[in-house]
């Protein structure tokens, strides 16, 4: 027969149990809910293009942000679907095309979208908050990926200084009187990437920042374009070379840098890409040129000032952006990343 417990050590034994019950609670409640992913960025984040546009047209909800399915974010949420982790996830997506650093973070953001805009007005769209706040990060949001920063390289400005027949490089290597050489503008976009991120990891404290690079734009020999709309236009052999290595590689290396100083995980689409960039036969691209495919959504028309006729062509103004084969080589590696971030691994 067992022995009677003493009172006072009944007490104890009680009252530990009723603590270690209230320690354990909470951990069983937090894993109770789903994971909580955001994916911030920009239009190469979006997806722009290349599926079914989200919202779909003609719902209330959109914002003119150009999201679509099949963009890597999609694919990525679809994954987990198929196989979750030791629980759903759970993903809110506010990429949207045009957006720049300041737009993550601090910044509304004034959307041009010119698919099915408000009364036929792509200056028309509402403003939007800043994706940080969109997004709705906080205590219980366990990984944000974010691709942010193409913007601010002056390909456009490339494009049209070329069209004048004018050296971009030199443009920006050594600037007119005023304006922003390249040097200044990689130191400019370092600061806001830092700040960024600080902004970041107040926001959601918990959570695991993975960074999302750029893939290979551009040939690793810029002599290989044939400079057609469906490539890189007017822009020249030594121009390209100059954006791939000086800028867009400049980039990359700054937002992998600023990613390890904050202890973030940064994923590499360039290094996979080599090989299908813009200057690539039509079905090895997997970016779109001046002119490329795209849904029947998407406007033909480039915007005002460039003067290609990509409806002549019998494609769309997709404008140096990846097209679904890139999205397709981005989900699993940051499908990978996601996971490892939300297991600890």
């Amino acid at each position: 027969m067992p022995h009677p417990v003493p009172r006072p050590r009944a007490l104890v034994v009680g009252l530990a149990a009723v603590a270690l019950a209230a320690l354990l609670q909470p951990a069983a409640a937090g894993r109770a809910g789903p994971y909580e992913w955001a994916a911030l960025g920009d239009s190469y984040t979006a997806g722009l293009f290349i599926g079914a546009p989200q919202p779909p047209l003609g719902d209330p909800a959109r914002d003119g942000c150009d999201r679509t399915a099949n963009a890597y974010p999609d694919l990525v949420e679809r994954g987990f679907a198929a196989r979750p982790p030791d629980r759903p996830v759970h993903l809110t997506d506010v990429a949207c095309d045009n957006a720049d650093i300041g737009d993550v973070t601090r910044e509304q953001q004034q959307p041009t979208s010119p698919v099915d805009p408000p009364g036929g007005d792509p200056g028309a769209w509402p403003p939007v908050a800043p994706q940080i706040r969109r997004a709705g990060l906080g205590e219980r949001t366990g990984v944000v990926t974010v691709g942010i920063g193409g913007i601010a390289l002056p390909f456009g400005e490339c494009l049209e200084l070329s069209l004048s027949h004018l050296s971009c490089r030199e443009h920006f290597t050594h600037p007119p009187a005023g304006e922003e050489g390249l040097g200044a503008r990689l130191a400019r976009i370092r600061d806001d990437y830092r700040r960024m991120l600080g902004d970041l990891h107040r926001a959601a404290p918990r959570a695991t920042v993975v960074t999302v690079g750029y893939p290979a734009v551009l040939p690793e020999r810029g002599g290989v374009c044939t400079g057609g709309p469906t490539q890189l236009g007017p822009i020249g052999p030594a121009d390209i070379d100059w954006l791939r290595d000086d800028v867009l590689k400049a980039l990359n290396r700054i937002i992998r840098q600023e990613t390890a100083r904050r202890g973030g995980v940064y994923v590499d689409l360039y290094t996979s890409s080599v090989g299908h960039d813009v200057c690539e036969p039509e079905d090895a691209q997997w970016i779109e040129g001046i002119c490329g495919d795209a849904g029947p959504f998407w406007p033909a028309a480039p915007p005002a000032g460039l003067p290609f006729d990509c409806a002549s062509l019998g494609k769309r103004a997709t404008l140096l952006h990846p097209n679904a084969r890139e999205h397709a080589n981005a989900a699993p590696l940051v499908e990978r990343a996601v996971r490892a971030a939300l297991l600890g691994g």
